[in-house]
């Protein structure tokens, strides 16, 4: 950007602890999805074979692979969120006592659809 008057000063970036951490978790969370789904793999493998057993380590390892998927899907959200690209849900406002609450009144979030026909219907 030039020199103009109006240009703010520019910020320096900085090393974010917070972020590095959240970033090594989902790495983690990702090698061991990854190595789950590989072990899922073959103890489905044994348990067609007919080792009895290693149907109920098949099942465990899926469960594990679902909850590391999961977990990594939650903190790369977490990171977008750190960074800026998106932003949590905007705080709901407690509806006021002082509103209408008839068949004109507009229906607010879990209030009762308006009846159909309008104001003339409703007379």
């Amino acid at each position: 950007m030039a020199h103009g008057k109006r240009a703010g000063a520019r910020t320096k970036r900085r090393l974010r602890p917070a972020l590095l951490g959240l970033a090594l978790g989902v790495t983690l969370a990702v090698v061991a999805w990854g190595y789950l789904v590989y072990a899922a793999i073959d103890f489905g493998t044994s348990a067609r074979a007919g080792d009895s057993t290693a149907w109920w380590f098949l099942a465990l390892a899926a469960l594990g692979a679902v909850a590391c998927l999961f977990l990594g899907l939650v903190l790369v959200t977490r990171i977008s969120r750190a960074v800026g690209l998106t932003r949590g849900p905007d705080p709901r406002t407690p509806a006021t006592p002082a509103e209408p609450a008839g068949p004109t009144a507009a229906p607010g979030p879990g209030g009762a659809p308006p009846t159909p026909g309008g104001r003339r219907a409703a007379r």
